[in-house]
């Protein structure tokens, strides 16, 4: 099963990259509605073959699993906009970046699902900080709803400008070029490497999320990339009306505290709160917070919608003519 799902990707990012997107042009609306159906039904027809040759308790926390996933990947593009903002990242090239940054995202969450699910059958124990992690975060997460990342001294950010050489502006859609002789790093492989991290911090709330569901490493897994390989269509998509979903970082939130609270229960006292009820819940949550951010934002245009709730994108990064980072002159 493990040997022929993953196959299965294989062949769709390969399709995804050497088909669909093999002129790196840039990806409209309609294309990525198109491709974020087409992922959607994928999941829906593995998710009733899950229900065949597994169960219904099966079925039933694959589509929660995927649901909750598929919510937190959407707290992911808040943070991708900001990103490709900041650093002017140009329409044409985004694609790639998200390509690669989710391709290194399925391997990094593979590893992390089975060290998660090899730790929680050894030590049963674990699960109670996995519940208590996921409240804690889900408070955080609503005590900062509101606040933008500083991403020009983001620690990661001037880690990579003081270690390597970085070119002035992008070298098309290049990671990486040379001059002189020399290898320098390109703006797109900071923002890739930024992508990446940014996952890895998301999967340290979601993957958790996830086990308060169910501790089947191939349920946990599969949703998980099922969730993944949609973003970058969701992504494009949703880019340009993004703003109108603010109140859905509430949503997720509580969908957090929840989760956590049905881990730290049904280890201490038996699977007294089903997955259908958690299922039950997590639509109600997203679907409510979406509802209301909808209405909320409704008729205003996108500035004000920003302005209202306090997010607002940082503006693209500028950078003066010659400038690399500190350390290329000293390299």
């Amino acid at each position: 099963m493990w040997i022929g799902f993953n196959l299965f990707v294989l062949a769709l990012l390969a399709l995804d990259l050497g088909v669909l997107h093999r002129k790196g042009k840039e990806v409209g609306i309609r294309e990525a509605l198109l491709l974020s159906l087409g992922y959607f039904v994928l999941a829906l027809i593995f998710g009733a073959g899950v229900f065949h040759f597994f169960g219904v308790s099966a079925g039933y926390e694959f589509f929660t699993g995927y649901l909750i996933e598929k919510s937190l990947s959407i707290d992911n593009i808040f943070v991708f906009v900001l990103i490709f903002s900041h650093f002017a990242v140009p329409a044409q090239y985004q694609h790639r970046v998200l390509f690669w940054g989710i391709l290194g995202a399925l391997v990094m969450r593979a590893a992390l699902i089975l060290v998660g699910a090899a730790v929680i059958q050894a030590f049963h124990w674990v699960i109670y900080i996995f519940g208590a992690f996921l409240i804690f975060t889900g408070g955080k997460m609503l005590a900062t709803v509101n606040q933008t990342p500083d991403l020009e001294g983001n620690r990661f950010n001037r880690f990579i400008r003081r270690q390597f050489r970085v070119t002035e502006g992008f070298e098309g859609k290049s990671f990486f070029t040379r001059r002189n002789g020399l290898l320098y790093m390109t703006p797109l492989m900071v923002v890739l490497i930024l992508v990446e991290i940014t996952d890895v911090l998301f999967a340290l709330d979601s993957i958790p999320a996830i086990f308060a569901i169910t501790t089947d490493p191939f349920i946990v897994y599969t949703s998980n990339v099922f969730a993944i390989l949609g973003l970058r269509a969701l992504y494009f998509a949703l880019v340009g009306i993004i703003h109108r979903f603010h109140y859905l970082k509430y949503g997720l939130s509580l969908v957090l505290i929840v989760v956590g609270g049905k881990m730290l229960i049904n280890a201490a006292f038996g699977n007294v709160i089903p997955t259908e009820a958690a299922l039950l819940v997590t639509v109600l949550l997203i679907g409510g917070s979406m509802l209301v951010s909808m209405i909320k934002t409704r008729g205003l245009p996108k500035a004000a919608a920003e302005a209202i709730h306090g997010w607002v994108p940082g503006s693209p990064k500028k950078e003066e003519p010659g400038e690399t980072s500190p350390s290329a002159d000293k390299k």
